[in-house]
C-alpha cells in the first residue's frame, strides 16, 4: 500500500491541541508535509514559543503517523512565520 499526503492529513486532523480543543491541521501549524521513499517529514509550528504542550503534540503526531503505516515520521519545527490563526480559526474560537 501506498501511503499519500491524504493519509497524513486524515491523521492530522485527529490530533487536537489541548488547550484550543482544535485539530493540528486546522489549526494551521502544519506549514508542510513531505513524502520521502517509505516516510514522511512534517514541517510545523506551535501556537507559541513556549507552547507546553509541545511534546504532547508531537508524540501524538508521531504515534498517529506511525498507527497510519509510515515507519519513522521527521519532524520539522519552526517559528517563521510565526503562527497566526486564520479568519476561519478566528471564528471557530470566537474571535472574530
Amino acid at each position: 500500500m501506498t501511503l499519500t499526503k491524504e493519509d497524513a492529513v486524515e491523521v492530522l486532523k485527529q490530533i487536537k491541541d489541548p488547550e484550543l480543543a482544535i485539530d493540528v491541521y486546522t489549526l494551521g501549524l502544519i506549514y508542510n508535509i513531505e513524502l520521502k521513499k517509505k516516510d514522511i517529514k512534517i514541517t510545523m509550528t506551535f501556537t507559541s514559543p513556549t507552547c507546553p504542550y509541545a511534546p504532547q503534540l508531537v508524540a501524538s503526531i508521531k504515534a498517529g503517523l506511525q498507527t497510519k503505516g509510515f515507519k519513522e515520521p521527521e519532524m520539522e519545527f519552526t517559528f517563521d512565520p510565526p503562527w497566526e490563526p486564520s479568519e476561519e480559526v478566528r471564528m471557530m474560537l470566537g474571535l472574530a
